[in-house]
């Protein structure tokens, strides 16, 4: 790199703040990010301009190596982050970017820091002294642009994908008559009750005073409480901790959208003639009560993936009747934009946290097709999502296959 780069002292100087010189952080990802700095630092500052290499001395290691963006004409850095001026008759930007970003020099790297434990930091002069692969200009023009054709192709085939899920979902919410929730009226200023001022945003009162049900609806539409019951799960405490009855539960961290996680399950004390009321039975819908406005309805469904497992408070659980609703039915209702809605519009903050009660979850207007409907429908969804996820799949290797095409162009495998 001594032969490619040399390293930028140029000192900044300013009076009062930074004007117009821009502080930054670098990512691990090796993205150059403005930070929201106007103070000056203490102590010397050197200067960094477009298409120079900057990197933290400790967070090199870790990816912390990248070129400064057009978009910031003027960088102030600290002496922690060294730069280096390349050099454009033998490297080309665009190459010395995904350069950077190569696993091999990464590993390269990494052994190039020194110091103590937790503290060891990657110095200018061992920077310069790794050595990388260097083709000719044409070369490197040659690689950038198959390596970013590959990237636009795949990112066509992820529009495609995205295009493919939303229609999916459109056509399952035209053939219920629940329509997309309507864009918010422009009402900077508007009235309320009082107790919808407990909403968490301005959005969330906004959406609650203006909601209405579908009036297309093509099925007769329902409280969800006529056709489930929605119940808490267990609160924690220290009456439960594990011991002879330990049982696993569900936590807001297992119950992801449309999946379970359950690689990590925690444990609570539960007494066997408790379990029959608390036991999760396959087909029950699990929800979040919330935490953030993400998470609030975030649901999944449990298919009996572990025995004698039960729900903690935060997670919602609602057992549906099955002769009137399927539980595949009733998640799809709830993360179509008719549920989600309804959800944005219903949940409270508490403590700084967004939340939606069992009574709330239990009002929701669900449509009620028959069962085989709901069974089609479903199925129609489903069948959807599987082609554009394969579609999605197939951008993700493009992307995979390009860039280790681009690797093993630079780098012989294993050395």
């Amino acid at each position: 790199m001594r032969e490619l780069l040399t390293e930028r002292k140029e000192p900044v100087r300013v009076t009062v703040g930074l004007g117009d010189w821009q502080p930054i952080t670098i990512k691990f990802s090796g993205e150059v990010l403005p930070r929201d700095r106007a103070e000056a630092f203490k102590g010397a500052m050197f200067a960094a301009y477009p298409g120079d290499v900057v990197f933290s001395k400790i967070d090199a290691r870790n990816g912390a190596v990248g070129l400064i963006p057009a978009t910031m004409p003027k960088v102030v850095l600290t002496p922690e982050y060294p730069v280096m001026v390349p050099d454009l008759m033998k490297l080309r930007p665009a190459y010395l970017h995904y350069l950077l970003r190569a696993e091999h020099f990464r590993h390269d790297l990494q052994r190039q820091a020194s110091g103590t434990s937790g503290r060891k930091r990657v110095t200018p002069e061992a920077f310069l002294g790794l050595s990388v692969p260097l083709p000719t200009l044409d070369e490197q023009d040659a690689l950038v642009t198959a390596y970013e054709a590959a990237l636009t192709k795949a990112a066509d085939k992820e529009a495609d994908a995205a295009r493919m899920a939303l229609a999916s979902q459109r056509a399952f919410e035209a053939a219920l008559g629940v329509a997309p929730a309507p864009p918010l009226p422009d009402r900077p200023v508007f009235i309320a009750r009082f107790k919808d001022v407990e909403r968490w945003s301005h959005e969330g009162v906004l959406r609650d005073v203006t909601y209405t049900a579908s009036t297309s609806a093509k099925w007769p539409m329902v409280a969800l409480s006529s056709v489930g019951k929605v119940s808490y799960g267990l609160q924690k405490s220290p009456a439960n901790r594990p011991g002879k009855h330990s049982r696993p539960y569900l936590r807001v961290a297992n119950v992801q959208r449309g999946v379970l996680d359950l690689a990590e399950m925690k444990y609570m004390d539960v007494p066997d003639d408790d379990m029959p009321k608390l036991r999760l039975l396959d087909g029950d819908v699990l929800l979040c009560e919330g935490n953030s406005p993400d998470l609030v309805g975030r649901g999944a469904i449990w298919r009996n993936e572990i025995s004698d497992c039960i729900h903690q408070n935060h997670v919602l659980r609602v057992r549906v009747d099955l002769s009137k609703l399927l539980p595949d039915f009733l998640l799809a209702v709830i993360n179509s934009s008719h549920g989600q809605a309804y959800f944005r519009s219903k949940a409270k903050r508490t403590t700084n946290l967004a939340s939606i009660n069992s009574t709330e979850v239990a009002a929701l207007p669900v449509p009620l097709p028959p069962t085989a409907k709901q069974a089609a429908l479903v199925k129609a969804l489903g069948d959807n999502e599987k082609a554009s996820k394969a579609v999605a799949f197939e951008a993700s290797e493009l992307r995979r296959v390009a860039w280790a095409t681009f690797e093993a162009a630079l780098f012989e495998p294993g050395v």
